[in-house]
């Protein structure tokens, strides 16, 4: 039976999970500079040992409730094409195995874009999983505005 690890994180007190192996590494929250003319769910950009990072904000690009940043604030940080890029979590606590027979599609009531970077539902014994294709939360012109903001 096969099964995959997922790094669990949590928005707005749910949990979402997004497979280990596109994870390059998960850090502390930085302060961001702040980027004119970027899409509002850009905090900005850091550096990260040397590398310029574009940060993004997850719960703003998914229209929840942004509280801040707190001691648990995380950031994702994921490849995407040759750049990296940080996603804003309010925490990200555990890597979980989860076993294909415990994944079911994404509901059928999800649809459009957003249906694209769901890739299932993870049941666990208490609760569900939201599971996550980071690459695919954004746009395909959102990517490129996102690899110029990389380029400065």
């Amino acid at each position: 039976m096969a099964e995959c690890q997922y790094v669990i994180f949590k928005l707005e007190g749910e949990s979402y999970g997004v497979d280990i192996m596109n994870v390059k590494e998960i850090t502390e929250y930085k302060q961001t500079v702040k980027v004119p003319n970027t899409p509002n769910f850009v905090d900005g950009i850091i550096n990260l040992r040397g590398e310029i990072i574009p940060i993004i904000n997850l719960k703003k690009r998914f229209h929840l409730e942004d509280i801040g940043i707190h001691s648990d604030t995380r950031v994702i940080v994921i490849h995407l094409k040759e750049k990296q890029v940080g996603f804003v979590v309010d925490e990200a606590s555990q890597v979980l195995r989860i076993t294909e027979e415990n994944i079911e599609p994404a509901p059928d009531m999800i649809v459009g874009v957003d249906k694209k970077y769901i890739t299932g539902v993870g049941k666990l014994e208490d609760k569900i999983v939201l599971l996550l294709d980071l690459e695919y939360v954004l746009t395909d012109e959102e990517k490129e505005k996102i690899q110029e903001i990389s380029e400065f």
